[in-house]
């Protein structure tokens, strides 16, 4: 009995049928999150085994809360705060676990969520846990932010945007962060793709603008990323984090992050750090390539392009397969309309990046 056949089947017929698939691994990556090309770098990889190595158990083995909290965790929290500028801070075991902890705990009754309307669905569905209302304001717009936010009687006011959007690649409007300000709301802040990116120091939004942190500010991070890893972290003020610690169902009753994935964030962080000026020499010369060829402008490095057809993706992504890359085609409901999203990540070679984008450009006429 197939007791989801007719589900299934509408999916297939709109071309928004998904399924994992193994990629040959000799196909140039231009379509994953990896930007900074440092899930292949193996000297990263033998720095964070010889960390985890040097203590007696390589697993977290229970929650933050019993036994699980590590001095791998202590000491990356503490190297992203003095990055970042954070009081304080907290590892998770995904960004998806982040957004749900901050949005489920922080909005109360009587509180009230201003949510981007292209906020990341894990958000979104955080806000159906939370006795709090959210209101949505069309996509960076601060001007429909602040009439919503001046007719507005909340107790307490939440905002909840990120530093880069993942599939329209725009950065957040400055706006928006001095509205948090104006009307002394908390500004969630989630950095999944900006945070080892942009800014002086690569990272994120905040470094970008050169705005010093608040204490109504709140910023997550992936390290699934840039960072070349896996897992998350929060940083806020110490009263906000320890608040969280007492009541984010995602820290409460889930085992700590991983010894080894947290290890790799932090040696991810350090390289950052140390190498921020070339990296943020090769992103723009990627971001040149793309504007030249394709006449896209970039503040990251997400290229989006609008195809409008679920089917049409699928076989450009094909074709340019066919010639060795691998690209994203992405559809409903990630996105409102299906496009193709180029990622132009560092570590691959500048001949190919210019290949790859005449290939989509040659396609898409």
């Amino acid at each position: 009995m197939n007791y989801y056949e007719k589900e299934l089947a509408a999916l297939k017929r709109s071309g928004r049928y998904r399924q994992r698939r193994l990629f040959d691994e000799n196909l140039i990556d231009l379509a994953s999150n990896d930007y900074l090309g440092l899930s292949h770098k193996k000297e990263l990889i033998d720095e964070a085994y010889k960390r985890v190595s040097s203590y007696q158990s390589h697993a977290s083995k229970a929650s933050m809360l019993v036994n699980g909290y590590h001095p791998i965790h202590a000491s990356f929290e503490k190297a992203l705060c003095e990055a970042n500028g954070f009081e304080d801070g907290i590892v998770l075991g995904s960004g998806f676990s982040a957004n749900v902890a901050m949005i489920e705990t922080l909005l109360r009754k009587g509180d009230e969520l201003f949510m981007d309307e292209k906020y990341h669905a894990s958000g979104v569905m955080a806000t159906k846990l939370n006795d709090a209302k959210t209101t949505y304001f069309k996509h960076n717009d601060a001007n429909e932010l602040e009439t919503q936010l001046k007719a507005s009687t909340a107790k307490r006011k939440v905002i909840a945007v990120e530093g880069i959007y993942s599939m329209d690649a725009d950065v957040l409007n400055i706006d928006i962060i001095h509205l948090a300000d104006k009307y002394d709301a908390l500004l969630i802040l989630d950095e999944a793709h900006s945070s080892g990116v942009i800014g002086n120091k690569l990272m994120g939004i905040l470094d970008y603008y050169n705005l010093p942190v608040k204490d109504n500010y709140i910023k997550m991070g992936t390290l699934g990323k840039a960072y070349g890893s896996f897992g998350a972290y929060i940083l806020a003020s110490s009263h906000i984090i320890e608040y969280l610690i007492n009541r984010a169902k995602p820290i409460i009753y889930a085992t700590a992050p991983s010894l080894f994935d947290t290890a790799l964030g932090h040696v991810s962080l350090e390289y950052i750090l140390k190498n921020s000026e070339s990296l943020k020499k090769e992103i723009k010369e990627n971001q040149h390539i793309i504007k030249e060829v394709l006449g896209i402008e970039i503040k990251g490095l997400i290229v989006p392009m609008k195809i409008g057809n679920n089917k049409k993706v699928m076989q450009i992504q094909e074709k340019v397969m066919n010639e060795n890359y691998l690209i994203g085609a992405i559809r409903q409901p990630t996105v409102d309309t299906a496009i193709i999203r180029l990622i132009a990540r560092l570590g691959v070679d500048k001949k190919d990046l210019h290949t790859v984008c005449n290939l989509i450009q040659g396609f898409l006429r």
